[in-house]
């Protein structure tokens, strides 16, 4: 990545003094009392902002948080970020109440070196997803250098993401974007062999870009989560009432027949959890491939003869990308699959492996598991991590200044 980077800004001394504008990602989980369940996000982003602030920097943060649709909802405020910011900062934030409003020029002008400040939601106006070119002029009017390190939105080419870019000379990418970046783009660029991939999720449909991507990059490719069947519908298997998208057997058989024609390990689980209820209310048992032909049942998650397999196939990788779990990991009951393949990737990772996940549901469930801190990196962003993995250009990154 020959992008501009906070470090370079840093050694260049353009942070001392300035204003810097920085796109975050506080879309934190709130609860019904909006306290914030999961800071994962604002921790992230410390690195970034103690490196400002610290080098004499004014910190000026933007963000988005749910869905607002455009419209000033305060169940949607950023003030409980501003307030968990501040405690782990041990800094006051000043939290700006409307992220254009006319107060903010003059609050920003009366901050002095190593404050922070917080704008409220830019999704309270729709001209942020619109990226409108005013609306991000305003945005950039309020720094001198902007830096992005919300990865998770570098998908979107927003306002704050790419608009202001036009209107700012420096746009660097911040150190968590920098680190989702340098794991990503080496897996896919310049991986260490062999190349090992853990596709799940529930639908082929979601993951046809990323498949079709990395059957020409991957030496190894193991499929699990809902999208197996569709791939076992392709063979001519009986399913029962597994999850199966209808229209797309007939691409699972062109992804089947491109693995075999590019000599590709492409595996399929060989044995799965099937229950006739998916809410883990009733029994479960372990059946076949080849032997799910009661109508009334469905597969859950992959079976014990598959995790044995699967784990001896990670453990021989070098890099090994994780993205989608095994199965309806969010039932305990259906979860030890998705678990036992976390499990594998520690253990490869203790050996050596460069281990990623894919941020997204693959994040909830080594999160679950608690084994996020035995693998190398869990992505922030579960759609930038997807569009990357499927070989695309991030908006968001592109629009950074070039080295």
């Amino acid at each position: 990545m020959a992008k501009l980077t906070l470090e370079n800004l840093i050694e260049q001394n353009k942070i001392n003094g300035k204003r810097i504008l920085v796109r975050v990602d506080f879309n934190v989980p709130l609860d019904e009392n909006r306290n914030i369940t999961d800071d994962k996000r604002i921790t992230a982003s410390l690195p970034t902002i103690n490196a400002i602030t610290g080098n004499g920097g004014k910190c000026i943060l933007m963000s988005h948080l749910g869905r607002p649709k455009g419209e000033r909802n305060m169940k949607y405020s950023l003030d409980v970020a501003a307030e968990k910011l501040s405690e782990l900062t041990g800094k006051k934030v000043i939290f700006a109440e409307d992220c254009i409003g006319d107060k903010n020029p003059q609050m920003i002008s009366g901050m002095k070196s190593g404050d922070i400040m917080l704008l409220e939601n830019l999704r309270f106006y729709k001209e942020e997803e619109k990226n409108d070119p005013e609306f991000a002029k305003k945005l950039a009017s309020y720094g001198d250098v902007y830096v992005n390190d919300a990865f998770g939105t570098a998908h979107r080419a927003h306002a704050s993401t790419e608009g202001v870019t036009h209107f700012i000379k420096d746009c660097a990418a911040g150190f968590l974007m920098q680190k989702e970046l340098k794991y990503l783009m080496a897996a896919i660029d310049n991986p260490e062999r062999p190349l090992v991939a853990i596709l799940g999720g529930s639908k082929i449909s979601g993951k046809i870009d990323v498949l079709e991507n990395l059957i020409n990059i991957a030496d190894t490719i193991l499929i699990g989560g809902g999208m197996m069947y569709t791939f076992y519908k392709a063979m001519g298997l009986e399913i029962g009432k597994s999850l199966l998208e209808e229209d797309k057997i007939e691409l699972a058989k062109q992804i089947l027949q491109k693995a075999k024609d590019k000599n590709k390990n492409f595996l399929l689980p060989v044995d799965m959890v099937v229950t006739d209820k998916i809410d883990g209310t009733s029994t479960s048992s372990v059946a076949a491939f080849d032997k799910l032909t009661d109508i009334n049942l469905m597969g859950v998650d992959i079976g014990p003869e598959t995790v044995r397999m699967y784990s001896d196939e990670i453990i021989k990788g070098k890099t090994i990308v994780w993205n989608g779990p095994m199965g309806v990991f969010e039932v305990d009951e259906f979860a030890k699959g998705t678990f036992a393949i976390a499990e594998a990737l520690a253990n490869a990772t203790a050996k050596g492996a460069v281990t990623i996940i894919g941020g997204g549901d693959s994040g909830a469930a080594i999160a679950k598991a608690n084994l996020s801190d035995k693998v190398s990196h869990v992505s922030t962003g579960g759609g930038a991590s997807l569009e990357l993995l499927e070989g695309k250009v991030l908006p968001g990154v592109a629009a950074l200044t070039d080295m």
